[in-house]
């Protein structure tokens, strides 16, 4: 059983008794019926009244006929990323039973009214951690006596307008889930670790081995009960939420309910289509039908098909908001797709146990003691090494880091001999490798590979900062890593680049995930901010095969022997390469 802590010191049983025993509904103090709960830049609008269900229709309940997607409709705030994320979750019951904990005993009892106390929890994985969010029952409701947020398909029930009232309440206010990640939603509804696919549309669209591929490894995720969701990126000039031709919403975050490979009935094949057809199953957070092409509501290939057949073929549409798609389709307008691999099942991808280490670490300045010096800053790249990869967001670019979504500054760009500001050695918040002489100021983080291979996931996760946007903050670091490979006997920090085995993207996300095979040896990790000063906590989370043990490196040199008390501190460090061997014997004895 996983360790929970409780957000703000609020303990849901203590509170509900304490509320039971006075005989009063509960009012949360900390998340409070105002404005201040809502929004910190916009107004409210007019006629706006918190309510508590019981105050909205007759007969509440927390679920009506059970769970689904179609319980789901975003409402006026823009988070359908986060509705997205929830919409995933709702199609899989050990997911959503461990963000609604005890959801039997937090459901209305009507023949015990008494019992009731007007409060409720949920779960949120938060920075290596499950964090109970306690709220009580007071929902914002429109001029017209709706919900003015996330609400069910059926009136009365409230699952999951309570559930964006505690997400809400995690990071600050309601508005502060206006424009976000699906990725960052679907770790903190599952803890697991999201892995973002940008899609070639071009390459996709004319090489069908390529669609095949895709399909393939889709198919796989879903199968192990991974969440998947889509976003066709906005070119630029294009508004974000505008609506194409055919019907799909750019910039819009969409689920992936099912992947399937469907063998088509005689009417179908009598069109002159082929046998076998790959198909997704999508589904619209506002509970609407977009799509207008093949497969669409109403289109012909459905008007082909008898309902016995449909079920025979299993394309059938269970909740509202929910359509098919040809995946050469998909492939055509879909620019973005992310994979959240559950790791708390072990089982990540096919006949995979993944076993997982992680570390906490800190981007941070040096002790103020010591002033710091002028120096030149001077340029360079550093050396690559080939690192077998899979086909997912990372590739063996070498030195220079890969910026995705990282804003411009003015810092960028300066010239070898400019005068700047030196950094302390003892800091440790030197930037990425593009900084060459404060790179290896990062924390470093070494763990060994035993076996001839190893497949490795490895996961760097900043500090969440949504809940300072009502203050002005709330904005990302740009943040990646960097993997070299070390000497087998390194047990200090490095001092100077040799081999590069991986580079991740930098991204001003609060996660970023890289994939890939490494050979035999020791390998040391460093997560850096893209920019040198840059401070922040975050934490490394490192997945693989067999028992791979993560732990930072803090000495700059390797503890003395005894014997060193008698010599002077060294001044040079002198490392060996051994390239080749030849004509070498087994030891006779061990």
């Amino acid at each position: 059983m996983e360790a929970v802590n409780d957000f703000q010191g609020q303990n849901f049983d203590k509170l509900r008794r304490s509320c039971l025993r006075r005989g009063a509904l509960f009012k949360d103090s900390l998340f409070p019926a105002t404005n201040q709960s809502l929004f910190y830049k916009r107004a409210p609008p007019p006629g706006l009244t918190w309510r508590r269900p019981r105050e909205i229709c007759r007969d509440p309940r927390l679920f009506v006929d059970g769970i689904s997607t179609r319980d789901l409709h975003q409402g006026s705030l823009g988070n359908c990323w986060m509705v997205a994320a929830i919409s995933c979750l709702a199609s899989e019951p050990s997911l959503w039973k461990k963000v609604i904990p005890d959801h039997m005993d937090q459901e209305w009892n009507p023949k015990r009214p008494d019992l009731y106390a007007g409060i409720f929890h949920f779960r949120f994985w938060r920075f290596g951690h499950w964090v109970d969010v306690v709220v009580d029952d007071r929902l914002p409701v429109s001029q017209d006596g709706v919900l003015l947020f996330c609400r069910s398909a059926t009136p009365r029930e409230f699952w999951s307008a309570l559930l964006e009232k505690a997400y809400a309440k995690l990071n600050g206010c309601y508005e502060a889930l206006e424009g976000g990640n699906t990725a960052e939603a679907l770790i903190d509804f599952t803890g697991g670790v999201s892995e973002p696919l940008s899609l070639d549309c071009e390459a996709l669209r004319l090489h069908s081995e390529r669609r095949k591929s895709l399909f393939q490894t889709l198919a796989k995720v879903h199968e192990h009960k991974s969440l998947i969701t889509c976003s066709i990126r906005p070119a630029e000039g294009e508004m974000v939420e505008s609506v194409l031709d055919c019907g799909l919403i750019r910039g819009h975050a969409y689920g992936i309910t099912a992947v399937r490979k469907v063998r088509l009935g005689e009417n179908l094949l009598r069109t002159g289509g082929t046998s076998r057809l790959f198909m997704v199953r999508m589904r619209n957070p506002w509970g609407t039908t977009d799509w207008k092409g093949a497969w669409s509501q109403g289109s012909e290939q459905w008007q082909q098909l008898s309902r016995a057949e449909r079920e025979k073929m299993r394309i059938v549409v269970r909740d509202v908001g929910e359509f098919w798609m040809d995946f050469q389709d998909f492939c055509c307008y879909f620019t973005d797709v992310v994979v959240c691999r559950l790791v708390q099942r072990t089982l990540l991808w096919l006949n995979s146990h993944w076993r997982e280490t992680q570390s906490y670490g800190e981007w941070t300045p040096a002790p103020t003691s010591a002033a710091p010096t002028i120096a030149p800053l001077s340029t360079g790249e550093y050396s690559s090494s080939a690192l077998t990869l899979s086909n997912s967001n990372i590739g063996p670019e070498g030195a220079k880091p890969r910026r995705n979504k990282v804003r411009e500054s003015n810092q960028e760009g300066k010239k070898g001999g400019e005068v700047v500001e030196e950094m302390d050695r003892r800091s440790r918040c030197g930037g990425c490798i593009n900084h060459r002489d404060t790179f290896l100021y990062n924390p470093q983080f070494m763990f060994e590979v035993h076996s001839k291979e190893e497949e490795v996931l490895i996961c760097l996760q900043q500090e969440d900062r949504r809940i300072l946007k009502r203050n002005g903050g709330g904005e990302n670091l740009p943040i990646g890593f960097e993997v070299l490979k070390v000497e087998v006997n390194r047990c200090s920090r490095v001092q100077c680049v040799v081999e590069q085995a991986a580079s991740s993207i930098y991204m001003d996300s609060r996660s970023v995930t890289l994939r890939g095979t490494l050979a035999q040896g020791r390998y040391v990790v460093l997560p850096t901010t893209f920019l040198p000063g840059n401070t922040g906590r975050f934490l490394l989370r490192l997945f693989s095969h067999s028992h791979v043990h993560l732990r930072e490196l803090k000495n700059d040199l390797p503890s003395p022997s005894w014997f060193h008390c008698f010599l002077p501190q060294p001044a040079v460090v002198t490392t060996v390469h051994l390239c080749r061997a030849s004509g070498l014997r087994a030891p006779k004895q061990t």
